[in-house]
């Protein structure tokens, strides 16, 4: 093969296209293109890590995943049912008791919700919403491993040889939560205010079920 020698000159002028590519690789790499066709800095995203970046992460999650839809009770508003926040994250109120299933709907093609989510009737039995507060009552003894065992894994209060929490928790996709997001919710949850509520344990099916 025959070999061509280049001289300076058209060794610059080819060698000037490569500088410009890789500029524009290095320029895309630290940007990426806006709607409206402008370019925008991507802007890297902080772990947690104090107590307080893991409350705000968690108070994130907290919002975004539903859980006081389920766990806080609620008041009528203008605008309909809203949370109480006096009452937030307490779980079906202790002190109140169950509204009659009605006789002409079948459990087991249905599942019945109080008005205000805290309770569900189904062909697993009645479940109630728990208290995730930081009282005694609710979380306020549990660890974080505990809490990862009942979130990720469905386990009652966090306890391996427990019975399975029962739906309406959506244990399935919770599964997949990470280990910062558990614990950045567990720290939220610990900094909420405690409220002493002691939650009707979970009922089985009855043979009219």
């Amino acid at each position: 093969m025959k070999l061509t020698r280049l001289s300076a000159k058209q060794a610059l002028w080819l060698l000037i296209p490569t500088l410009i590519a890789i500029d524009a690789c290095k320029e895309s790499d630290t940007k990426d293109s806006a709607p409206d066709g402008t370019m925008a800095v991507v802007e890297d995203i902080a772990e947690p890590t104090s107590e307080e970046d893991f409350a705000a992460r968690g108070e994130y999650l907290v919002n975004i995943m539903g859980c006081a839809d389920c766990h806080t009770p609620k008041k009528m508003s203008e605008r309909g049912p809203v949370l109480d926040m006096d009452k937030y994250m307490m779980g079906f109120d202790g002190t109140q008791s169950l509204p009659p299933v009605p006789d002409n709907v079948p459990i087991g093609p249905w599942v019945l919700f109080t008005g205000d989510l805290m309770a569900a009737v189904g062909p697993w039995g009645t479940s109630y919403a728990g208290n995730l507060t930081p009282d005694a009552t609710g979380i306020g003894t549990w660890d974080l491993d505990q809490f990862s065992k009942a979130l990720r894994e469905g386990k009652f209060k966090g306890i391996d040889e427990s019975r399975p929490i029962m739906p309406p928790m959506p244990v399935e996709a919770y599964r997949f939560l990470n280990d910062d997001d558990v614990e950045a919710i567990f720290t939220y949850l610990k900094s909420l205010k405690p409220i002493e509520n002691v939650v009707p344990g979970f009922q089985p099916p009855t043979a009219s079920m």
